[in-house]
Formats: structure tokens, sequence, C-alpha cells
């Protein structure tokens, strides 16, 4: 089972290609979520005022992935989706990719303009630090406090990340209860989920 996804670690800001007097500065964003573009895109207008066309693609998701991809002005398919295209290349995903035209005088022409437009994606990728990350599966778990001890042991044997953890009282015994968010790689989920269900009095569920 592939719990893995490979990703950029950091933002890569203002690589530049040139092609006939035309100039392509090309950005990559981590992004987590949709809300992020247009703060993105904003903060890029205001740095090249005189660009006429601010094009884009991303990808988010591990298991199920979403993409969009944009040509701003430009002609159909001449921009956004050569920009995805090395997106889908690198094999990575949660980034978004921008690349700022500024027009130099001279028509590309469509072809040109794929060219260009993947040539300055792939400089930009090739730039940025793309690391590896497991794909996480969270559980929350609810117990008596008595079994505290217990649940601690296994969440030590089976190296579990403990996320957040809590103590309420029970309505019903009103005795201390402890609640627990761990997460583990997903090719794990399955033996720790079965793992806690066998035990009595501790409840497990997924997030």
């Amino acid at each position: 089972m592939k719990d893995t996804y490979k990703t950029i670690e950091l933002p890569v800001e203002g690589i530049l290609h040139k092609d006939k007097n035309s100039k392509f500065f090309g950005y990559a964003f981590p992004m987590q979520e949709e809300d992020q573009l247009k703060p993105i895109l904003d903060h890029l207008r205001k740095q090249h005022p005189h660009a006429g066309h601010f094009c884009y693609a991303y990808q988010m998701g591990t298991d199920a992935l979403t993409y969009k991809a944009n040509d701003d002005g430009e002609p159909s398919n001449s921009a956004g989706m050569p920009i995805y295209g090395q997106i889908q290349s690198f094999s990575v995903t949660n980034v978004l990719l921008v690349v700022v035209r500024v027009f130099g005088g001279v028509k590309l022409g469509v072809g040109g303009l794929i060219t260009a437009y993947k040539t300055t994606a792939k400089l930009v990728l090739a730039t940025c630090d793309i690391i590896e990350k497991t794909i996480d599966v969270h559980f929350i778990i609810s117990f008596d406090y008595k079994k505290m001890n217990k649940v601690m042991r296994v969440i030590k044997e089976k190296k579990l990340e403990i996320v957040s953890q809590e103590m309420e009282i029970n309505e019903i015994s009103t005795l201390p209860m402890g609640i627990i968010e761990v997460k583990t790689r997903k090719k794990n989920a399955e033996i720790v989920f079965d793992i806690f269900q066998t035990l009595f009095e501790i409840d497990i569920r997924r997030v």
C-alpha cells in the first residue's frame, strides 16, 4: 500500500525565463487549500504591476487528487495545462505553480507560449526542495482513566504520534476519562485500529 507522497517544502519565487523579449517569472508555493490561492495572486499582481497574465496550476490531495489549470487570458490550454503537466511530470502534490508573463512586444504564437510556460514551470520545480511525506491516518481513542497505562503502552509499542490529549469527566460514571488523538502511517492504520478495538473499555474511531 502506497502511503507516501512528494511535495515541496518551501516556496520558490521569481525564477526568470526569457523568450523573444517576453519575461516569464515562475513561482511555486506549498498549498493545502484553495483559500490560499487568491492572497498569493494578489501579492504577485502587486509585485508585477506591468504583467498581463498570471497563469497557474495546482494539485492537492494524496488519495483523491484535485487540480485546476488557468490560462488567465492566454489562448486556451497554452499556459495552465503546460504548467500542470510539469506538476504531473515531477509527481508532486499540495503545490501551486504560478507563471507571470510580462509581454515583450513580440507574439510567440500558441506553440511558443506552450513551450515558454512549460519551460518556466519546469525550471521552478527543478529549483524546489522536493520532499517525501507519509500519508497519515488519525484516530481518537477514548478510555477510562484506569486504562491509561494500557493505552500508552500500545502507543509506544506501535510508535504512534500523539496529536493531542485531554481529560474529561464521564457523564454517566463521573469518573475521569482520557481522550487522545494519535496518527500513524496509512499502511499501519488497520492493525492499530484492530488492536484498540479488542481492548476492553477502550473506544477508537477514525477522524
